[in-house]
C-alpha cells in the first residue's frame, strides 16, 4: 500500500514506520491519522513482524496536530475536539500500549504536544542528544491529551508533570532521561543506528513473552499488590505454555544461542 504522509517498510521482521511531513515537522492530520491505522493493522495481524519502530522524517519528530488541518473560518462555530480525540488520538494511544510486540520510537528532534504524549506511549524511547519534549497545550488553553495526563505523573511524577503541563517549557533529552521519561538519550549521529540495533534484538527475542511483559508492567499502575501478583501467575502459565520457553530452556541447558520464533 502506498502512503502520502508516512514511510512503511518491513524488513527482518522490524516494521519501521516514519511520519513523513517533514515540512510541518510531522504534525498530524486526519489523513496521517488513517494511514497509521492502516500500518498498525498490518503490524498487529503479520507474525512475521516482531518488532516496531517509530520515527520521524526531517529535523522533528512530531509536532502534534496539525492546526491548519482544524482551522475555523471566522463566524463558523468551534470544532469538537472530543471527536478528533476518540477518532484519532485514543485509538493510536491504545494500539502502541496494547500491541503485542514491541514498541520503539527513536525521537528524532522536537515532539511537542501529542507528539511527545505519542512517543511516551512507545515501550522502549531513544531519543536524539538534539530532541526536546515540549507539553504545549497550555500554550492555547487546552489540556495534555494522547495520554498525557495518564503516562507523565507515573513516569516522571505529580510535581514535574504539573510543571511540565501547565508551563509548556522545552524538556531537554538528556533531562528527559535523567526523570525516568525515556529509556536513553543517544548522539544524533548515532540515534537510528542504535533504535535499529535495538529493533533488530528485539525481533529476535521471545515475541509473546515481551508481550505478556508489557501487558503487566503496563497493568501494575491500577493493580493493589494481590491484583498484581495475579497476574503474574496467570501470565506467567501462558508464558510456560509457550515454544520459546521450551526453546530458551533447552538452549540454556545446551549452552547454545536459542532460536526464538516469537510463538
Amino acid at each position: 500500500m502506498s502512503y502520502n504522509n508516512i514511510l512503511f517498510q518491513v524488513e527482518s521482521g522490524i516494521a519501521t514506520l516514519t511520519l513523513n511531513r517533514p515540512d510541518s515537522l510531522n504534525s498530524f492530520t486526519s489523513e496521517m491519522h488513517s494511514e497509521i491505522r492502516q500500518a498498525l493493522k498490518q503490524v498487529k495481524q503479520d507474525a512475521t513482524i516482531r518488532c516496531l519502530l517509530l520515527t520521524g522524517a526531517g529535523r522533528g519528530f512530531c509536532a502534534g496536530q496539525d492546526l491548519n488541518d482544524r482551522a475555523v473560518a471566522p463566524g463558523e462555530a468551534m470544532p469538537d475536539l472530543s471527536q478528533s480525540i476518540k477518532q484519532n488520538y485514543n485509538p493510536l494511544v491504545r494500539a502502541l500500549m496494547t500491541l503485542d510486540k514491541p514498541v520503539i520510537c527513536a525521537v528524532n528532534g522536537v515532539a511537542a504536544g501529542a507528539g511527545a504524549n505519542i512517543a511516551l506511549a512507545c515501550d522502549i524511547v531513544l531519543a536524539a542528544r538534539s530532541a526536546n519534549f515540549i507539553q504545549g497545550f497550555s500554550k492555547i488553553g487546552l489540556i495534555p491529551d494522547s495520554g498525557g495526563t495518564w503516562t507523565l505523573p507515573r513516569l516522571a511524577g505529580r510535581a514535574r508533570a504539573m510543571g511540565m503541563a501547565m508551563l509548556s517549557g522545552k524538556l531537554s533529552a538528556e533531562q528527559a532521561e535523567q526523570w525516568g521519561l525515556i529509556w536513553q538519550a543517544v548522539d544524533d549521529e548515532k540515534l537510528l543506528d542504535e533504535a535499529n540495533s535495538l529493533a533488530a534484538h528485539l525481533a529476535t527475542q521471545p515475541t509473546k513473552g515481551l508481550a505478556l511483559t508489557k501487558r503487566a508492567i503496563n497493568a501494575a499502575g491500577g493493580n493493589s499488590l494481590d491484583q498484581q501478583l495475579d497476574l503474574e501467575c496467570d501470565l506467567q502459565y501462558i508464558a510456560g505454555c509457550s515454544h520459546d520457553y521450551r526453546e530458551g530452556v533447552n538452549a540454556f541447558v545446551g549452552k547454545r544461542k536459542p532460536e526464538f520464533k516469537g510463538e
